[in-house]
């Protein structure tokens, strides 16, 4: 089993978004997956909570008892745990991190959030995990140019010593819509640009994981 865990030491980051979406499209991608939410906040657990169809498995729980349901959750065949940290205390952000085969660092376009990443990744690597950085909520192109502060930022990032993905999250109401709806924003609106965003996000992720999606999809369609 394979563990992400989903971190911002900024709120208002977008942690959710990433974990619920990866989250579900694993699931769609045939990958047993489940999402532990150990931010006392419980905002993914809440927004997974409220599907009215299948999807991932659901663990709100502290980080003290990440370990154990790590455990069980390898021991019921789980292929896949998502965890979505709190912003604070470092001790659990250490525990979600320990745990983690990939860390995934949730930052906007903005000087707080790189400062917040560039401190983040520092600690990440200091644990010896890999990361990825996820900018997020990046306004939109304009006349087909990238906007000067997502040129600065990506710029910025790349000084963390992280790699950057190749695909960053727009600002879009869509996102916002579909986890109101316990929904990722693929099934909220398959032909998005949102939904597209986030498809090659979770491609991105499951090439570090060493998931290959294609045969999954073969084996179980």
């Amino acid at each position: 089993m394979k563990t992400v865990a989903v971190i911002s030491r900024k709120g208002g980051a977008g942690k959710t978004t990433v974990a619920v979406n990866l989250a579900v499209s694993a699931f769609r991608a045939g990958r047993k997956t489940m999402l532990a939410d150990i931010d006392p906040q419980r905002s993914s657990f809440d927004a997974l909570r409220a599907r009215t169809i299948d999807g991932p498995a659901l663990a709100g729980i502290s980080a003290g008892k990440l370990f154990h349901a790590k455990s069980q959750a390898a021991h019921d065949g789980f292929e896949l745990l998502v965890v979505d940290t709190p912003a604070a205390p470092d001790s659990d952000v250490v525990q979600a991190v320990n745990s983690a085969d990939l860390c995934l660092l949730v930052c906007r376009p903005t000087f707080l959030d790189i400062a917040s990443v560039a401190r983040s990744a520092e600690f990440v690597r200091s644990l010896g995990k890999p990361g990825l950085i996820i900018l997020n909520q990046a306004p939109p192109k304009r006349g087909g140019l990238e906007p000067v502060t997502v040129q600065k930022a990506v710029q910025a990032l790349r000084f963390c010593s992280l790699p950057v993905a190749s695909v960053g999250l727009r600002a879009r109401a869509a996102y916002q819509q579909s986890i109101a709806h316990g929904r990722s924003v693929g099934e909220w609106d398959a032909n998005g640009a949102g939904a597209i965003e986030i498809a090659r996000l979770w491609e991105n992720v499951a090439a570090m994981l060493a998931f290959d999606d294609k045969d999954q999809n073969a084996k179980v369609g």
